[in-house]
């Protein structure tokens, strides 16, 4: 039997496990799920027949170290920052190594050690990133091959409620890390590049720089830039490509309306707060405001920032009980950020019969002949349930597939990878297609002015 080693048994977990344990019997696989809370990672395994569990302390270095010894092959689901840890471990021992997210400093710089030792380290191969690096390789490669050039690339994803779930004003639920949807495009100014001018969007103005988007069958949404869409240049190839951009998606008027908590402050993550342990929402609230001794805290606010009371945005700000005056932070010395998720998750946490949606949105603009065209392709996949969520699918399956890959020998690449080239990402792209995880494309008329559509 060859032995995976799987390193956390977080949501995102739950499919790659029922995947490799459907694989098991044909590949001859032993799966080994480790994590430091041991009940869950039993609840991850149960009723698998080829998975085991361990409790797993990654700080405990003797620990860390035999798991991975005795491993084939190493599957880290860790929390980004963790990784590293593990992958030092791998080159030590001789271990390939399998990660969802994106290649840290740290990890690059392991690069000619496993290169040196022969060894595979597979990164990127989630969702975003990692389906969304091979959807958009596949097509500009396809360009390329006969004989097109790439003049305008653009690519959004975004983790969403199911259209048959969403039941609030914000048609929006938490599908992933809480915290990281708040603090969402905080850390510097969006960059990008249009038709060769360097753009960048601070901020304070990244949510009213938004682009509308139109999926089939799906309706409406909008977009939203990344910090760094730059860096995808040299990733995809595209050096000298005049317009590069991408996005986050969202249903049409989210954006809107979440910049009134970055216009108040809100989101703000660095400094704390006091007596937030006993705050209420309204109080809360009206921390941001200016003192008045007549006007309330609603007046206040839309008087603040000019909001209108039969405005959407209004009734949006309601649905979330901001200005409730007995439900209480309860968080000790929060910070505003903090208190807001906490305000948040009471409203945005998905039932247990709601499902999650991804959706995906790649858009390709190319001369060929001397002509100008257009492809838009878009992929949305809806989970099953709390536990095999879209996320977790759209994760689980490709590091999956791409772990058996390297444990057959079907990859054999080595060094610090991405999923960027053809013998990894066709075979993965087609088996997803199998797990309704597709790609449906269109040609449109090139538009030139893409991300200056902007609200």
């Amino acid at each position: 039997m060859r032995k995976i080693l799987i390193i956390g048994a977080g949501k995102s977990t739950s499919s790659l496990v029922r995947y490799l344990d459907e694989k098991s019997s044909e590949h001859h696989l032993q799966i080994t799920v480790a994590d430091k809370n041991l009940e869950q990672a039993k609840k991850i395994a149960k009723g698998f027949a080829h998975i085991d569990v361990m409790a797993l302390d990654i700080f405990n270095t003797s620990h860390r170290e035999n798991a991975v010894k005795s491993a084939d092959i190493v599957v880290s689901m860790l929390p980004a920052r963790f990784h590293i840890e593990v992958a030092k471990d791998c080159v030590k021992f001789n271990k390939n190594m399998v990660t969802a997210s994106y290649v840290s400093d740290d990890m690059q710089a392991l690069d000619e050690a496993v290169k040196a030792k022969g060894l595979t380290f597979m990164n990127e191969i989630g969702v975003d990133p990692g389906i969304d690096h091979m959807s958009a390789m596949q097509v500009i490669d396809r360009i390329k091959a006969k004989g097109g050039k790439l003049i305008m690339f653009e690519s959004f994803t975004g983790g969403l409620v199911a259209p048959e779930c969403d039941d609030n004003l914000w048609n929006y639920k938490f599908t992933w890390n809480p915290r990281n949807v708040v603090l969402a495009g905080q850390g510097g100014a969006a960059k990008f590049i249009q038709e060769g001018k360097y753009k960048y969007i601070p901020y304070q103005r990244l949510f009213r720089r938004t682009e509308f988007l139109r999926v089939p069958e799906f309706g409406m949404f909008e977009g939203y830039a990344n910090r760094n869409s730059l860096q995808y240049r040299e990733i995809y190839g595209l050096q000298d490509i005049p317009t590069l951009y991408r996005g986050t998606l969202r249903r049409v008027g989210y954006s809107r309306a979440w910049n009134v908590f970055v216009q108040l402050g809100m989101t703000d993550d660095t400094y704390t707060m006091e007596g937030t342990e006993v705050m209420t929402y309204r109080e809360f609230t009206n921390s941001f405001l200016p003192y008045s001794p007549t006007d309330s805290v609603e007046l206040k606010l839309r008087h603040n920032l000019k909001i209108d009371q039969d405005d959407l945005v209004w009734n949006k700000l309601l649905e979330l009980d901001l200005f409730n005056s007995e439900k209480v932070i309860g968080l000790r010395n929060a910070t505003p950020a903090q208190a807001l998720q906490k305000i948040l998750e009471d409203k945005w946490t998905l039932k247990d019969e709601d499902k999650d949606m991804i959706v995906m949105y790649h858009k390709f603009g190319y001369e060929l002949d001397g002509e100008e065209h257009q492809i838009d392709s878009t992929m949305v996949s809806v989970g099953e349930n709390q536990t095999y969520t879209a996320m977790a699918k759209t994760v689980g399956l490709p590091v999956g597939m791409a772990t058996l890959r390297i444990l057959n020998g079907d990859i054999t690449q080595t060094g610090v990878l991405r999923p960027i080239t053809s013998d990894i990402y066709n075979s993965i792209l087609k088996e997803l297609e199998a797990y309704d995880i597709k790609f449906k494309e269109q040609h449109v008329p090139y538009l030139s002015y893409n991300i200056e559509n902007v609200k």
